[in-house]
Order: structure tokens, then sequence, then C-alpha cells
């Protein structure tokens, strides 16, 4: 069985499994179907064990780790979409306060919740309040997907 049939097996059995996929290839094709598929977080093989153990760690708090490559082609992609002339530059964002705006912005550019705290001088449940908060009001159901809408419409942090 492959990663994707993995996750979506593991996630129907047991929904509340933090699933991040380790793979040989660092693609598209693979990224977003294990994506779609539920995983929270997208690694290499390659990874260095220490930072290996450090992205169980950060899936099990809550948070999504990824390459950084990965990363960037998430970010980059909406980045495309939203120059196309396809889809509108403006995206409503629903009503956040200020600080939900700076947590916003902060999760757009990758940051974890421990970064996102450091960065605000806030405590990493203040965080987690926070990110919830905005899952909840954007109808957003995980971090990738609240960062992504960051870039979508141009929140940032400063």
């Amino acid at each position: 069985m492959d990663g994707i049939s993995a996750t979506r097996r593991i996630l129907a059995v047991r929904p509340a499994t933090r699933v991040v996929a380790l793979t040989t290839f660092d693609d598209d094709d693979h990224l977003y179907p294990v994506l779609a598929a539920g995983a929270c977080g997208f690694l290499v093989k390659d990874t260095p064990p220490a930072e290996l153990l450090a992205a169980v760690r950060r899936a099990a708090n809550q948070e999504a780790p990824f390459s950084r490559d990965a990363l960037d082609r998430l970010v980059a992609r909406p980045l495309h979409i939203r120059s196309s002339a396809d889809t509108p530059a403006d995206l409503p964002v629903p009503a956040i306060t200020v600080r939900e705006r700076e947590v916003l912005g902060l999760l757009g550019e990758g940051l974890s919740n421990k970064e996102i705290a450091d960065r605000l001088h806030l405590g990493v449940t203040t965080v987690k309040t926070h990110v919830a908060s905005l899952m909840a009001k954007t109808g957003r159901d995980n971090r990738i997907r609240l960062a992504v809408l960051a870039v979508l419409t141009g929140v940032t942090t400063s």
C-alpha cells in the first residue's frame, strides 16, 4: 500500500492521528495528494535524524512539519494562482483581531507555534488558542490552510 492510501486508512480509523509523510520523492505529485489524504506534514527521507525527531514532536504538538522545499512550494503556488487573471486578487478575510492577524501572518511565513510565541512575546498555549480561533473563524481545518489563506490574502506581519 502506498503512503496516500495508508494515510487515508489510518485517519479513517483514528481521525485524531497526526500523519507526517516521509518520502523519497520531493515533488508536487506526492505532496498535494498526501496532504489531501490528511497528512499534517511532509518530509523527505534524507531529513537528518534530529530534524526528523523534532518534526514528529511538532506534529504531536498540533504543528505541521514540512521540509523547507515543500513549504516553499506550498507558499509559491498560491502566489502564482493569486497573480492569475482567473483568481480574484482580494479574497475576503473574516473579522479577526489585530493579534490574530499577526499570528496569521506569521503562519503564512511558515513559523511554528513556538517561533510565533517568541516573536510576539506570548506563551505557546496562547498562540495555539489564536490558531484555533483562526481556524474556527475562517473555516480552515489546519495551519497549512491558514498559511495559504495568509499568502492568498496578503496578510503579513509588516
